[in-house]
């Protein structure tokens, strides 16, 4: 963040914000390049914001307030985890109050809710909601969020027949009336298994809208959805690829559909669909060079997993978790058109995308190596011919910070960044993971777009556009380093078995394995 960012901090050190959130929270204050600084500021003070956190933090789930974690042209994108139900707001009451030795001053000298209500409906249990949801409100209205997109597929969470969660499409006051509400319903990671056992196969993977569970429907005003030319009513037919790139193009249009207004994304608890969606924001708003528009791919990506992912909660133990991980920036390879691209969706907006500080090198002269590692030679020729024929070998600890280097830096003799990587292929055109190095016409594409300059034998025009290359080149690190530390092991009731020849392939090509198989 330092890199391009003036930011201020807020101190977790010991979990006293919040047991899951990281030791320093990163406030983002205003770009500070020279080619931003001057553009975009944000008026949230770094004092009044902790404030508003402190007494705010417990009106939402395990304690996950809401959190800027990305600022787009002066609007806060926010995270957080869905609203607490009664049982845990008085549970956590109750722990202060006897903590704090009979006194709980959690919401200081303001008693007295901004919301108002009817008296009929006055209780106990409601002047303690009216009290914690109000200082939601206003940690929502400080940092100008007004569209607020729910990713459950409950109305609900309800865990032994209780219901342990609340959201604000179903508060009774509706005390969220002043803000645009969006339910978008998207699987939980339990769905993502499904993803791991059709060998990572997205495509054709549909959920099962009739479980008794789900009760959200999908709820979107009429003003975001004329503009995006996309049927919602047969939302509950889409598989994932469609629906993860329905959901994104939603998204973006309201973060550019309105100049003042900031976005908070959730889901229950705000550390698997949450951090999905933020991530492929950030990523996509960097491809065009809207955001961190001087990081380089390993520098983003770090970025993204270490923030966006790990410090903000997601414990990786569960299998379920490492699923939608893999998938989210596994998926990159499905939001390279421009049609995802903001400066197509930015209202008014007529110009062609900023001059981005990370440029592609020439794919027919400059080829990509494994930002990852600094051992590009090997000192026997076999290897360093592989060398020369894939990415710089890596080694299998954890990944480093990545240093900063200059863009040329990135163009060696290796793989290049199109479709072809010698023999072996890494990203098809439009296929899923299964395909090796066949390129499906346009017509026969799954998606729901397709590159208009494709040539007739369905090939990838040899000058992909600057955001392709830049999400390309961030999916190459990314699996370039999943196969050489977490890895992938193919569904065993799977008979192709070709997520593991795949990533198989991929590893012996960037020198990361010899003849063992990948698990």
């Amino acid at each position: 963040f330092r890199l391009e960012i003036t930011k201020g901090v807020i101190h977790n050190t010991n979990g006293e914000v919040c047991g899951h959130y990281p030791q320093q929270i990163v406030f983002l204050e205003y770009e500070s390049t020279e080619l931003h600084k001057d553009r975009f500021e944000s008026t949230v003070q770094i004092t009044k914001l902790q404030d508003l956190v402190n007494r705010s933090k417990m009106a939402r789930c395990r304690g996950r307030f809401v959190c800027p974690v990305i600022l787009y042209n002066g609007k806060h994108i926010c995270r957080s985890s869905t609203l607490a139900g009664w049982g845990e707001l008085y549970g956590r009451t109750g722990y202060n109050y006897i903590f704090s030795g009979g006194t709980d001053d959690t919401w200081g000298a303001e008693s007295e809710p901004e919301v108002p209500e009817d008296d009929s409906v006055r209780n106990g249990d409601s002047q303690l909601f009216d009290k914690v949801r109000g200082l939601d409100i206003k940690l929502l209205r400080y940092l100008s969020v007004h569209y607020i997109c729910d990713l459950m597929v409950e109305n609900k969470k309800v865990k032994f027949g209780l219901n342990v969660t609340s959201s604000e499409k179903v508060d009774k006051a509706q005390r969220y009336a002043d803000f645009t509400l969006l339910s978008v319903p998207y699987p939980g990671c339990e769905f993502f298994k499904d993803y791991k056992d059709r060998d990572y196969t997205a495509e054709g993977l549909v959920f099962n809208w009739n479980q008794d569970f789900v009760d959200a429907p999908l709820t979107i005003p009429a003003c975001f959805t004329k503009n995006l030319n996309i049927n919602w009513s047969e939302y509950q037919s889409w598989d994932l690829v469609h629906q993860t790139q329905n959901y994104l193009k939603l998204l973006l249009h309201i973060i550019n559909s309105d100049d003042e207004s900031g976005l908070l994304v959730h889901c229950i608890s705000g550390w698997d669909r949450t951090p999905l969606f933020v991530s492929l924001l950030r990523l996509s708003l960097w491809a065009d060079g809207a955001v961190h528009a001087s990081l380089e791919p390993a520098e983003i990506l770090y970025l993204t997993i270490a923030y966006d992912w790990f410090l903000f909660g997601r414990n990786f133990i569960f299998h379920s978790s490492r699923q939608i991980f893999f998938f989210c920036f596994n998926f990159l390879k499905h939001i390279v058109s421009e049609k995802f691209s903001t400066f197509g969706m930015r209202k008014g907006h007529t110009s062609s995308p900023q001059t981005v500080l990370w440029n592609r090198p020439d794919p027919m002269h400059e080829r990509l190596a494994h930002p990852l590692s600094q051992e590009a030679k090997s000192s026997s020729s076999s290897s360093s011919n592989q060398s020369e024929q894939g990415f710089a070998r890596a080694g299998s600890s954890p990944m480093s910070v990545p240093g900063r280097r200059l863009a040329a830096e990135y163009a060696r003799s290796g793989s290049s960044l199109s479709t072809d990587y010698g023999s072996w292929q890494l990203v098809s055109g439009c296929g899923s993971i299964h395909d090796r190095g066949q390129v499906a016409a346009a017509n026969d594409s799954p998606l729901p777009f397709s590159f208009q300059d494709e040539g007739p034998s369905g090939r990838m025009c040899p000058s992909p556009s600057e955001r392709q290359v830049r999400l390309e080149a961030v999916r190459e690190v990314f699996l370039a380093a999943y196969s050489s530390t977490v890895g992938l092991k193919s569904s065993a009731t799977s008979p192709s078995g070709a997520i593991t020849g795949l990533l198989e392939q991929f590893a012996r090509g960037v020198g990361l394995r010899g003849t063992n198989s990948i698990i």
